[in-house]
């Protein structure tokens, strides 16, 4: 029960911030201890703000922000909390605006194939929600648990199935999203083919919450898989990575929906700490191979087909083939799991660039970060036909407190300054937020964030959205 005592929490609140609490439910507003208790973010230490506002319907986010905006309080949005560039952040003076309450599927149309949805929507109720329609919301990621619809957009996330579906803006129809001075912008558009001038909703996906505030999506849906198969493989040599990625997505036929890639410094560590190791660990590089299909006897049996022919070429030194969805989870589990990576300090990327200068960035990776970092350990594991690689630096666990900021600086120049040179982004899908905003100029031209800039302040002008992130 939130708010038990509303008027000595009211009496706690700065003058400037009371008013507010008359604009959402007796529930709608929390504080002191209620907001202190709750989650700030990964590598987030507290949650800073005076207060949180979880509205439950737009016109009560349309009159937060109204008043925000008159009287120049920043708004700091929040969904699942799960992304991991500091993106939901705040300080002393700013209001959360979470959107948790708003979290209706509002309807789903089976034979248009769409979902009308709140942005609190969880991603994984959407996809249990479907299940009984035979019908799904492809994007997927590990976080599916928690994360929010809305969230998803305004980060554009990615996920395990890119390479089939898109990222979270090839999947979104439409939005409805609140400007800063409270303006509602509805685009609640239901067509795959709508040509009618700006495509208005692509403002606000990925924007992070700097442009306005996500309330509502319309999500495209596919009909659902019927069958899914799934390998993990191991190689030894690079070519042979990216030959059985052309390989399989030319013998699939289109139904390749995942191919995740683990270098072995990753692999290695992983399965050690999982006590699992299905494939050994003597292979330089492994590799989940999935598809989707309608037909499980002949998708299997064409998936099977395709790996063995794979293997006849040279492109496989070895395979394991899941035979149940308990074989599946197991080796997606080597790829998923991140257990390994708690309780030392730890530096988590995710960068993006082209395939064919994948090898040799990681080369380089592997020469700077122990001679930057002397008994750092480090792993890289990520969608590999995508273009994005995950890169995660492990310090030793006795490395606490005192310069640690100094040495996340270190890590951060050596993943990210290769970066410029070969054309690649410092930011795949988890997007920009604090964490890598001092490196933004290295995948955005002067132009670019020139542009992106005086886009926020048309939008924007008192800066109250999300203010500090990205720029």
């Amino acid at each position: 029960m939130f708010n038990r005592d509303r008027p000595k929490v009211m009496a706690a609140l700065p003058e400037l911030i009371r008013p507010l609490a008359d604009l959402v439910d007796e529930n709608g507003m929390l504080s002191g201890d209620d907001l202190a208790s709750r989650k700030p973010g990964w590598f987030i230490d507290k949650l800073r703000a005076d207060a949180v506002l979880r509205p439950t319907t737009t016109e009560q986010v349309a009159a937060i922000l109204t008043y925000c905006n008159e009287h120049a309080i920043g708004v700091v949005p929040q969904g699942g909390m799960t992304g991991l560039v500091r993106a939901t952040e705040t300080e002393a003076g700013n209001i959360v605006l979470s959107l948790e309450r708003m979290n209706r599927i509002e309807h789903i149309d089976i034979v248009g194939r769409t979902a009308r949805v709140e942005a609190g929507v969880i991603l994984q109720a959407l996809q249990e929600k479907l299940a009984g329609c035979d019908l799904a919301f492809p994007l997927d990621l590990g976080a599916r648990g928690s994360c929010q619809l809305g969230g998803n957009a305004s980060t554009n996330a990615g996920g395990l199935r890119v390479v089939r579906y898109g990222m979270m803006r090839d999947l979104v129809l439409g939005i409805e999203a609140v400007l800063a001075d409270g303006t509602v912008v509805s685009s609640m558009n239901e067509m795959l083919k709508n040509n009618t001038g700006y495509d208005l909703k692509q403002l606000f996906i990925g924007s992070e919450g700097t442009l306005g505030i996500i309330t509502r999506l319309v999500l495209r849906l596919y009909e659902a898989p019927k069958s899914r198969s799934t390998a993990l493989v191991g190689v030894s040599r690079f070519e042979q990575v990216t030959g059985l990625l052309k390989h399989m997505d030319s013998a699939l036929a289109g139904q390749l929906s995942a191919f995740e890639v683990m270098w072995n410094s990753f692999y290695a560590f992983n399965t050690r700490f999982l006590g699992d190791a299905p494939l050994g660990t003597n292979y330089p590089w492994y590799a989940v191979v999935e598809s989707l299909g309608g037909s499980p006897v002949r998708d299997q049996a064409q998936f099977e087909a395709a790996l063995e022919s794979a293997l006849e070429a040279g492109l496989v030194d070895d395979a394991i083939v899941a035979k149940s969805d308990a074989d599946a989870k197991r080796l997606w589990r080597v790829r998923e799991s991140i257990e390994s990576m708690m309780g030392r300090p730890v530096f988590v990327y995710d960068v993006s660039l082209p395939i064919v200068r994948m090898e040799a960035y990681i080369r380089e990776l592997e020469k700077r970060l122990p001679r930057e970092l002397p008994g750092c350990e480090y792993g890289t594991f990520g969608h590999l036909a995508d273009g994005n690689l995950h890169v995660v630096v492990l310090l030793d666990r006795n490395q606490q407190g005192g310069g640690l900021a100094e040495l996340h600086v270190v890590s951060d120049r050596a993943v990210y300054e290769p970066l410029a040179a070969i054309g690649g982004s410092v930011s795949a899908e988890h997007g920009v937020g604090l964490e890598k905003k001092p490196y933004l100029p290295l995948s955005r031209s002067p132009a670019e964030l020139a542009l992106m800039k005086r886009l926020k302040q048309l939008l924007d002008p008192n800066g109250i959205l999300n203010p500090g992130k990205i720029f």
